[in-house]
């Protein structure tokens, strides 16, 4: 339903199975990457199969329904499928893979020890570095206690145990890395068997025989990390200098809460801030004290207590595909930028006398169009198409309008632009947008540009660079208008400036292609008459 669609989500379906359906009826309502559509009927039967459900998505070429005679057997179309239940996808080949030598699994039910995992303690971290080992293998460990210190990508961090029982094996070396995930050490009771506790584990990850751990060799295995592990996101401060001490998770639940650890007693080793110590903690029985000069009043601060609060929607279509085409163009073409700032005192004079006499309200943007259609007439080695294996240059010149609504991003096309007048123009980008902005483009109404201009003069953003839209070479990126001080016959004057910059694809256009296409488009903007010859 467009050029870059690859997949659609059924909107809602306006025929049940078993209805009697005509050519020319409505199946169904299909949201594509950019607008929801309609999706018609060519052919005359019943309605025999729904092969997708409403607010499921199908691949293009995925099966959608199947239409036939009113109670015509469809199981052997059904099976060609793939049966149903899979979303109309269509039947893949199979490849059976070579039975793997079999090993045999050791049991572990009477292992009584835990794999301790390598914890993700940032939203970053890929993994951790062992700084110190603070409990070494045969002494005793206790829930709270803290293991190791461990640096990740942000901070050096606590890693704190959630277990009871003995630290039978400790993986990482000090200065090792871990992935997140890896093996750390395993607690547990003594003369438990960790040796094959690891081995078994190896054969779930990777299914095949991993050798039991030698000394304090580092475990090259993957482990599930324990959800609560992943809890730790600070450092305990020492109680030199009469800092603080706290476990991780009780800096993270007084952090959640808004409770300064300062105020509250510890009721650990040392006194140690722990977790049932934030959970008794009253912050009314407080009062917090700015510092105040000598002789003035304390100023009470009250506990602020606050909740971090997201959610979290699926990407629509429309949202995916501009992710996708624009991550291809941005890291797939060499974009280079030429920038130019353009004197509109004329352009702003002209709109003024054309409003007086147009039938329809001129905008800037509706010079700016008229004027890069104008100058890609001149300059037919920017208004080219890259093709990977080619390039296409185009002798019309169709020209895409970015318009921004609620889903995200949307190119209507203003085609043969050059051949239009400014009042034909504003007609035409009034109409698009509103079509955009209510979902009522169709396909012939976003594809085959071959230039964009994106405006974001409007919001008061001075200049900015585009991404380029495949398979165009090039984008302009238009900002606002602003009055400066300019040289004029010599003197310094107000003046009324424009930053345009020019995003282009190297593969295709040169940057002195580019930079006389600037020159001249800057050249009608500023005496606009030659717009209209």
């Amino acid at each position: 339903m467009s050029d870059t669609m690859e997949e659609g989500v059924i909107a809602a379906w306006l025929k049940k199975e078993g209805e009697a359906v005509k050519s020319g009826d409505i199946l169904a309502e299909v949201e594509t990457d950019k607008a929801t559509m309609e999706f018609e009927s060519y052919w005359d039967g019943v309605l025999l199969h729904v092969g997708v459900k409403e607010k499921d998505a199908v691949p293009v070429d995925g099966v959608l329904a199947i239409i036939g005679e009113k109670g015509e057997n469809i199981d052997e179309i059904l099976k060609e499928i793939g049966g149903e239940g899979d979303g109309g996808s269509a039947k893949k080949d199979t490849v059976v893979a070579a039975p793997a030598e079999t090993v045999e699994k050791i049991d572990t039910a009477n292992i009584n020890a835990t794999l301790v995992a390598m914890p993700k303690m940032s939203d970053t971290m890929t993994d951790g570095t062992i700084v110190a080992w603070l409990k070494k293998v045969g002494e005793e460990v206790k829930s709270g206690d803290v293991l190791a210190e461990i640096e990740t990508d942000k901070a050096t961090m606590e890693f704190e145990s959630y277990w009871d029982g003995t630290l039978l094996y400790t993986g990482p070396k000090e200065g090792d890395s871990v992935e997140v995930d890896g093996v750390l050490a395993v607690i547990g009771e003594k003369g438990a068997d960790f040796e094959s506790l690891i081995k078994a584990h190896g054969q779930e990850v990777t299914g095949e025989e991993v050798p039991a751990p030698t000394g304090a060799d580092r475990v090259p295995v993957a482990v599930q990390a324990n959800e609560r592990t992943s809890t730790v996101t600070s450092v305990g401060d020492s109680n030199d200098n009469g800092r603080v001490i706290a476990s991780p998770l009780a800096k993270k639940m007084a952090g959640e809460k808004g409770y300064d650890l300062s105020k509250i007693k510890g009721s650990g080793d040392h006194g140690r801030i722990i977790k049932r110590d934030v959970e008794n903690f009253k912050p009314q029985e407080t009062a917090s004290t700015a510092t105040a000069p000598k002789g003035a009043p304390a100023v009470a601060l009250p506990a602020v207590i606050g909740e971090e609060r997201y959610t979290e929607e699926p990407l629509s279509q429309m949202r995916k595909t501009i992710a996708r085409r624009l991550s291809e163009s941005k890291f797939t073409a060499p974009h280079f930028y030429l920038t130019m700032e353009i004197n509109m005192d004329k352009a702003i004079e002209a709109r003024k006398s054309l409003n007086e006499i147009s039938p329809v309200k001129i905008s800037f943007n509706d010079l700016v169009l008229k004027a890069v259609a104008s100058a890609l007439r001149q300059h037919p080695g920017v208004n080219v198409s890259w093709l990977g294996d080619k390039i296409r240059k185009n002798q019309h010149i169709n020209i895409g309008v970015a318009v921004a609504i609620p889903e995200g991003l949307i190119v209507p096309v203003v085609r043969f632009a050059d051949n239009k007048s400014l009042s034909h123009i504003s007609v035409e980008v009034k109409d698009l947008a509103k079509k955009a902005a209510n979902k009522e483009l169709q396909p012939k109404d976003w594809e085959g540009s071959t230039f964009t201009i994106s405006n974001l003069g409007m919001f008061g953003i001075e200049e900015f660079t585009a991404i380029i839209n495949p398979p165009d070479a090039c984008i302009l990126a238009v900002g606002g208008i602003k009055q400066t001080a300019v040289v004029k016959d010599g003197a310094l004057v107000p003046g009324n400036v424009m930053k345009v910059t020019l995003s282009c694809d190297h593969r295709a256009v040169d940057g002195a292609t580019g930079a006389a296409f600037l020159q001249t488009f800057k050249g009608l903007l500023e005496d606009p008459v030659r717009i209209l010859i």
